[in-house]
């Protein structure tokens, strides 16, 4: 009877993780069918990012498709910043820890900015230079 009463946590954790790993693969599943319309997009627990042309898509991944999206132009934003525990770091010479990670787009006609969170500090280097080399790109094209 005691040994029985021992395994019951055990028990009750297995099936915890079996529910926690489906609602993620669900996620998942989801932000696959959801990225499907970019050219480029990521997925992590904290965000959903896709970019197609010079539009971001941003939201919050659920097991139902990302929630809270949210869309701007590359061509509204003045400069991109890779913020590591809400200091601005070089994204050519980022550091290898923090807690906090997210890429920040201040826009040239607001005072509004967007920061976007990620996981890894790598990942969020990577897609701090290619969103600063498209930037760049755009604004050194002719306006028509």
């Amino acid at each position: 009877m005691e040994r029985g009463l021992l395994w019951l946590p055990l028990l009750v954790m297995f099936f915890w993780l079996a529910w926690q790993g489906s609602k993620e693969y669900q996620k998942v599943e989801a932000y696959r069918t959801w990225a499907e319309q970019f050219e480029r997009a990521k997925y992590d627990i904290y965000s959903v990012l896709g970019q197609k042309s010079k539009d971001i898509t941003w939201g919050k991944p659920t097991p139902k498709g990302p929630i809270r999206l949210e869309t701007f132009s590359l061509l509204d934003v003045k400069q991109i910043h890779l913020l590591v525990d809400d200091k601005s770091v070089n994204i050519e010479n980022a550091p290898d820890k923090g807690r906090s990670i997210e890429l920040e787009f201040i826009f040239s006609e607001s005072t509004n900015s967007i920061r976007i969170p990620f996981t890894e500090i790598p990942l969020a280097a990577q897609w701090g230079k290619f969103l600063q080399e498209l930037l760049q790109d755009l604004h050194s094209e002719p306006q028509q």
